[in-house]
């Protein structure tokens, strides 16, 4: 199964980092290398959500009821003449859930790393979210995943499966869970600009050139 930052280099991929690049009037290397690094976060931060029961009941009903995957279908749609307000209100609100409190200091950590102003950034999720949810609603379609379990399992796939995905989901969470004395900034390096060796860090070492 294609880990999500695969997905960055496929067709929709790219039509998403340059509707994301015209949405936020930077460019595409620059829309590219900040997905790079939320998408994974927002990934290990909705795989954390869902070790839990209830979580997993949450986001499994998310994508059942709204999520399944129509956002998809017309990308260009979506990004012609700028994203419809309903579309970010409603990113806004996945990111309330899965990040909570943490939603700024995830925001201020990608903006001093991608040196991207935190507002930009934050459009930037706020675009991202439902399109996330949206490839997560049609891939437990395509795999009939009905569990928490599948969804489990679907989610550590596309952070890099069993042993890298542990190993990059050990660095979100300590980057979700920093304390906010500024080592948030080493984590995000570290599991973003290929501080780690393998893994997220080897996977975006060459990613978009960077």
């Amino acid at each position: 199964m294609a880990g999500i930052l695969d997905l960055l280099n496929s067709p929709m991929g790219k039509q998403l980092i340059s509707g994301v690049a015209q949405e936020t009037g930077k460019s595409t290397d620059q829309a590219g290398s900040v997905l790079s690094m939320a998408l994974p976060v927002l990934m290990g931060a909705m795989r954390k959500n869902a070790a839990t029961p209830q979580g997993a009941q949450g986001l499994m009903s998310a994508l059942s009821n709204k999520h399944d995957g129509g956002i998809l279908d017309n990308l260009g749609g979506l990004f012609g003449g700028g994203v419809d307000q309903s579309v970010k209100q409603d990113g806004a609100g996945i990111l309330g859930h899965v990040l909570g409190g943490k939603q700024p200091q995830v925001e201020n950590a990608l903006s001093k790393r991608s040196g991207m102003d935190a507002g930009t950034v934050a459009t930037v999720l706020q675009v991202a979210a439902p399109l996330i949810m949206g490839y997560l609603g049609k891939q437990t379609r395509q795999q009939n995943i009905s569990d928490s379990n599948g969804l489990g399992s679907l989610l550590g796939g596309m952070l890099g499966g069993d042993d890298g995905g542990q190993k990059q989901q050990s660095l979100i969470e300590s980057f979700l869970d920093s304390d906010g004395d500024g080592s948030v900034l080493d984590d995000i390096a570290g599991m973003a600009l290929g501080g780690k060796q393998g893994g997220i860090g080897g996977l975006l070492g060459g990613l978009f050139g960077k």
